[in-house]
């Protein structure tokens, strides 16, 4: 497997581990998406919308889109844990359609992240695709934990599409287009 196809089935498990993670939240109880918790940010709603804000920073470096920080900076957070979690299914399948149209050579491709007052920093394709499915899965972790506190246990999140969790989610897979 190349770095690329890897790359790639990482943007498809980030779908698939986001769509069990939302699946879970929006069971929860009234008051409990946004209930202050212990952790890095203070709520499941803090947190999940951070991992959106920053996963459109990066997607807009990635394709050039203009905005620079301000992606970061004015993103809008969303209350509802419905429309976050329609939101960051669209940008998965972005990153999916992203990493699809890349090639091998692509990767090492270097890009301007805008760091503010640290200046425009040119960054390889690949290391900013690594730092993304790196960040997601931190902060993944972390509402993980967060809902064990929950009326809602916390979904398993440490699979990675093997074949034997292809066959066995088949209707995940299946419903998410990930065969």
């Amino acid at each position: 497997m190349t770095l690329l196809e890897h790359l790639r089935r990482m943007a498809r498990n980030n779908l698939w581990s986001n769509d069990r993670l939302y699946r879970a939240v929006l069971d929860l109880k009234p008051g409990e998406f946004e209930a202050g918790r212990i952790s890095f940010f203070p709520s499941i709603r803090e947190t999940l919308n951070h991992i959106l804000a920053v996963d459109l920073l990066y997607l807009d470096f990635l394709t050039d889109g203009g905005l620079g920080a301000a992606a970061y900076d004015d993103f809008v957070p969303f209350d509802g844990a419905a429309s976050l979690a329609a939101a960051q299914a669209d940008f998965d399948r972005k990153l999916i359609t992203f990493c699809d149209g890349l090639s091998e050579a692509d990767l090492d491709r270097r890009i301007i992240t805008d760091r503010r007052e640290d200046g425009m920093i040119p960054e390889r394709i690949g290391d900013i695709l690594a730092h993304v499915f790196l960040h997601d899965i931190h902060h993944r972790g972390q509402v993980h934990a967060m809902l064990s506190g929950t009326s809602v246990a916390p979904p398993q999140l440490d699979e990675f599409l093997l074949d034997y969790d292809i066959k066995l989610r088949k209707e995940e897979v299946e419903r998410l287009g990930l065969e």
